[in-house]
């Protein structure tokens, strides 16, 4: 007997550099699961939820350049989606294989069925259905092409009884092929650039994680032109270490220094960076923008140039036009204005709490102190992600992944699991929010499992804090908000997790000590403060009319004391940030 197409599928997919395959195995999987079996080089990872086994994927494409999960036959599919989602808007490059019903029940309803074309068109850039075994290998070299030279998810349908068949030899590339291109602005935009830039005073970048193989020549292009370096959440880890022009982020997690330093420029260029909130972008000033995807320019700000390229060729290019300024003038007051900021933030961390209400920026500081320089971090969307993004910082080794364009809930954990086997050798230290942990909370068990040295961190502060934030800003008062949990430690331990409880500040620093330096998967569930606030970095009158709403009408369903322990929290950050 020959080769079966799901052999042929595993054999191509380790080519293209896949190692695990995250999946529920069953029903339509099944042949596939075998075919692994077999090929002994290639891992079946067992996650108890295929979301979970999506997200993983999508963080070992983030850190390893491809990943790969599979989805069995109707509700396999749909597990998927979520995870999909996030990895085709962060650009990873993800292999999804949608295992289906037999290929002779389509379009009879069968047991299971689900339209994988109509299901996955949004959240993929290739999506096909195999029906022979002609057909299949040229699909998934296809796949494989899309996904890795784009960067996009592609979802290659595979029909149980074909995974089945002989499989036949494809008289077309029959794996995936490799390009390494240089893609820059022609000389004569670079010179228009550069014209712009040697005439501005006042000039800010602003970087994102398109940055990623630019990070010396940034710096340089910032020290030449005497510009401070703002960057978006996903870009700080590859932005922030080793510049001495750094001013932080802006958005909605990020600080006043930034948001300052491109309000005040009368050049703003943006590298690298999809942003999303167009709100946090300057009106009065040009702005430049140079990314690899020009699909994407002046969706979020009235762009005055726009340059198509890889950041590294593109500033390679354009730096020997540029001549060197001698006024830091702008530069130095945006500094000063930062250094006042990291002041705040500092003060604010050095407070640790109060019994059951311990402060959650306290919490990621020490984190940050104690974590290896290559540690690599993953953030539950929500307050999760301010602490990571106001706490942790960037040393050149360490990464941090998260839900950052998707805005998906739950993703902190199942990214731990793609990391940590993505990259044995750094430790994984996952931010888990307690609404996040507890919608994928099976998933520990995964970790137990595959012995993953996955460190989760609970910040346990009984509420969906950033909807209850956001409520309060428009005015509602916070409703359906709180969270009845579970005792996270003990469930963590029942799962055969070493696990801690921390309610006392004092206990915070030996406990998470202890976590990080065990050779074991651990959770600490902290019990953090519920009222810890996240101030953007420009307050908006409307917010605060909106909050001075909330509490009126918190007051007027008797809930005093509510009032008193929030009012208490907004005048500590107020009087740091205005």
């Amino acid at each position: 007997m020959g080769k079966k197409v799901a052999n042929q599928l595993i054999e191509t997919v380790k080519q293209a550099g896949i190692k695990h395959i995250y999946a529920v195995t069953g029903d339509s999987l099944n042949e596939v699961n075998e075919a692994v079996r077999q090929d002994g080089e290639v891992k079946w990872v067992h996650v108890r939820h295929e979301e979970t086994g999506a997200y993983a994927a999508l963080a070992e494409a983030e850190l390893n350049g491809i990943g790969c999960c599979a989805g069995s036959s109707g509700p396999g599919h749909v597990h998927l989606i979520n995870g999909l989602y996030d990895a085709q808007r962060a650009n990873a490059s993800v292999l999804a294989i949608a295992s289906t019903c037999p290929s002779y029940e389509f379009g009879m309803s069968y047991f299971q069925e689900t339209n994988t074309i109509k299901l996955f068109d949004d959240c993929s850039g290739y999506n096909q259905i195999a029906n022979t075994p002609q057909q299949f290998p040229r699909m998934l070299q296809a796949a494989l092409q899309h996904a890795i030279s784009k960067k996009e998810v592609a979802v290659i349908g595979l029909p149980g009884d074909l995974a089945a068949q002989n499989a036949d030899e494809s008289m077309t590339a029959a794996q995936a092929l490799f390009s390494d291109s240089v893609y820059r602005p022609r000389e004569k935009e670079l010179k228009e650039l550069a014209g712009l830039i040697n005439s501005a005073e006042k000039i800010t970048l602003y970087c994102g994680i398109g940055t990623r193989e630019a990070h010396e020549e940034v710096i340089k292009l910032s020290e030449m032109i005497k510009a401070p370096v703002g960057y978006s959440f996903r870009g700080k880890m590859v932005v922030q270490h080793g510049n001495p022009n750094e001013v932080g982020m802006t958005g909605l997690l990020g600080l006043p220094s930034a948001y300052t330093a491109m309000h005040e420029a009368d050049l703003l260029i943006l590298l690298g960076t999809d942003f999303p909130y167009q709100y946090f972008m300057p009106t009065k000033c040009k702005i430049v923008q140079i990314d690899a995807r020009p699909e994407r320019i002046g969706r979020r700000a009235k762009v005055d140039m726009a340059l198509g390229g890889n950041i590294k060729d593109t500033l390679s290019a354009l730096i020997p036009f540029l001549e060197t300024k001698a006024d830091d003038s702008f530069l130095r007051k945006q500094l000063k204005i930062y250094e006042k900021v990291k002041e705040y933030l500092a003060s604010t961390a050095a407070h640790p709490g109060e019994t059951d209400l311990i402060a959650p920026e306290y919490v990621a500081s020490v984190i940050d102190r104690l974590a290896a320089d290559n540690a690599i971090f993953t953030v539950d969307t929500g307050m999760c992600c301010v602490w990571g993004a106001r706490y942790l910082q960037a040393t050149g080794k360490r990464e941090m992944l998260g839900s950052f364009n998707h805005g998906s809930m739950a993703n902190a954990m199942p990214m731990a699991i793609g990391a940590a086997l993505a990259r044995p050798e750094q430790p994984v230290i996952a931010f888990c929010g307690d609404g996040g942990l507890s919608m994928m909370m099976g998933d520990l068990a995964t970790i137990v499992q595959y012995k993953l040295p996955v460190k989760i961190i609970v910040f346990n502060n009984r509420s969906l804090g950033m909807v209850k934030l956001e409520m309060q800003v428009a005015g509602l008062p916070d409703s359906e908000t709180a969270m009845l949990n579970p005792d996270f430690a003990a469930v963590a331990r029942a799962m055969g997790m070493e696990a801690y409880t921390v309610n006392e500040p004092q206990e915070v620093e030996e406990t998470l000590a202890k976590a990080l330096n065990s050779p074991s998967p651990v959770l600490v569930s902290i019990q953090t403060d519920p009222n810890a606030l996240a101030m953007p970095p420009k307050i908006e009158f409307a917010q605060m009319k909106g909050f001075v709403e909330s509490m009126i009408k918190l007051i007027l369903q008797g809930r005093i004391e509510d009032v008193l322990d929030t009012a208490k929290a907004n005048m500590k950050h107020l009087k740091g940030i205005i």
